[in-house]
């Protein structure tokens, strides 16, 4: 059964886009996820613009990414230490160019937590009443097998073999 209780679990701190080695400008962005949405996580940045600039990708990936390197093609993340403090950096890549941010581990696993008890891994499909609408599908199925495999028309024999 489809779980309704939706909740949204949002986060906002300061990420650095990372210019150079020696250079990175503050990034303020939102952390957001959504119960009815348990698969991914959304990163809004907003960039000084009217439009701020959306993300989303998969949970797992940036669960995986604050303990080790993760991810291929448009969204790369691993952690790392700055200057001492712990760090999740996240490539990202976009017809529109690239971007490499740093986010404070800290508050991004604090997060993470948050949206770890709000959903807990592994229970995902429970909230989109996955199983559910599988076994709705496949009674229909089972229906409609049957009825295909009823014969519509009558022989055109007789039982007793008369014509």
């Amino acid at each position: 059964m489809q779980n309704t209780d939706n909740t949204t679990v949002e986060r906002e701190l300061e990420l650095k886009l990372v210019l150079s080695p020696e250079r990175s400008v503050p990034v303020p962005a939102r952390l957001a996820y959504r119960t009815d949405d348990p698969y991914a996580v959304h990163v809004t940045f907003h960039i000084g613009t009217d439009h701020p600039v959306n993300w989303t990708f998969a949970r797992e990936l940036l669960v995986e990414g604050v303990f080790r390197a993760c991810g291929h093609g448009d969204v790369r993340i691993w952690p790392t230490k700055v200057d001492g403090r712990g760090v999740v950096l996240m490539a990202l890549s976009s017809p529109d160019g690239d971007a490499l941010l740093e986010a404070p581990s800290a508050q991004v696993s604090a997060w993470l937590e948050r949206t770890l008890r709000a959903v807990p891994p592994g229970t995902e499909s429970e909230r989109l009443g996955m199983d559910d609408g599988l076994a709705e599908l496949l009674a229909a199925a089972v229906i409609a097998d049957e009825l295909w495999l009823r014969d519509p028309w009558p022989s055109d024999e007789s039982q007793d073999g008369e014509l």
